[in-house]
């Protein structure tokens, strides 16, 4: 995997990190799990691993480029990191371990740090594809991100909801978001699913050279989803050409340890990211959705005893 020393000291100064550093304990290390670069866990990851190198003594930090969700919890439970972005389907399904989603067996190590911001389902098309809505997707070629991550498991989902499935495509493709949308440029693929925050930065780079369609999840299809998907839109002016607001449905990302990981480090990564939303909101705009007060709930695993211990701390558990 491609290990990226971080590297934000800009971002950091920004955001004043001039108090004394939280305590951990010695020679920690933190590897952060994200997801490819062009999607929004990655530039998060980067500025939450310079605030961690910054704020906690004696601590190294690394972020690890991944296929994102399911590839980041495996690597948790193997002790491969420290803390990972993940959408809160696939925690789910990676405690319960379902084979089928990518864990042959429960995942039992991991542990929770912050519910932080919602994914939207994006599926956007190449105008002169005629896509406008999820029926239009028959017969049609689409990318559904890299297999068995969570964006896949997003788009098998929705798909089941609609009453389709990958057999009513003319194609699918098993790509990264940045790879959809260089095929997209290239007039070799209709359309693109990808799970991400708002204004992700490979849409908004179709949407500069190529004319698009943000095609609509509507609600009949959401209230099918339930669990942990909820209505969401796309506000009008997200990517160029998307004149208007667009339904869809959004999934929460979550900040995932394992048990593995000290108490005193899990507190230290739980404090620094509240302390500090200034500088990830800096990095992505979707930290913007980031509040501490819904941190912990609807979480499908157990927060780790150091985030636990945080949020006593500051009030918001009991």
């Amino acid at each position: 995997m491609n290990m990226i020393r971080t590297g934000l000291a800009g971002l950091i100064a920004a955001a004043g990190l001039g108090a004394a550093p939280t305590t951990a304990s010695a020679a920690e290390f933190i590897n952060v799990l994200t997801g490819g670069t062009s999607g929004v866990y990655y530039p998060m990851g980067v500025a939450l691993a310079d605030i961690y190198a910054k704020g906690m003594e004696d601590v190294r930090t690394q972020v690890q480029s991944t296929k994102a969700s399911v590839e980041n919890l495996n690597l948790l439970q193997q002790g491969k990191g420290e803390i990972a972005f993940a959408l809160g389907d696939s925690v789910e399904l990676a405690a319960q371990g379902d084979a089928e989603a990518g864990f042959p067996q429960p995942l039992d190590k991991l542990q929770g740090i912050a519910a932080v911001y919602p994914n939207f389902i994006q599926i956007v098309a190449a105008k002169d594809s005629g896509i406008t809505s999820l029926e239009d997707l028959k017969g049609k070629s689409l990318s559904v991100g890299a297999p068995k991550s969570g964006t896949e498991l997003n788009a098998r989902a929705i798909l089941e909801a609609a009453g389709m499935s990958y057999e009513d495509l003319g194609k699918v493709e098993y790509l990264p978001f940045a790879e959809s949308v260089e095929l997209m440029k290239n007039r070799q693929l209709d359309a693109t699913l990808q799970s991400a925050g708002l204004g992700v930065a490979s849409l908004k780079d179709l949407a500069t050279t190529t004319e698009i369609s943000v095609v609509s999840v509507p609600a009949e299809v959401a209230a099918k989803l339930g669990g942990a998907y909820a209505p969401g839109t796309i506000p009008a002016g997200t990517y160029r050409g998307q004149d208007a607001d667009v339904a869809t449905v959004a999934v929460t990302n979550l900040l995932v340890t394992h048990s593995d990981v000290s108490e005193d480090t899990a507190y230290g990564m739980t404090k620094l990211l509240f302390d500090n939303i200034d500088t990830l909101k800096a990095a992505h705009s979707a930290a913007e959705a980031i509040d501490p007060a819904k941190a912990t709930q609807s979480l499908p695993i157990p927060l780790h005893p150091g985030a636990e211990k945080y949020y006593k701390e500051a009030g918001l558990l009991q």
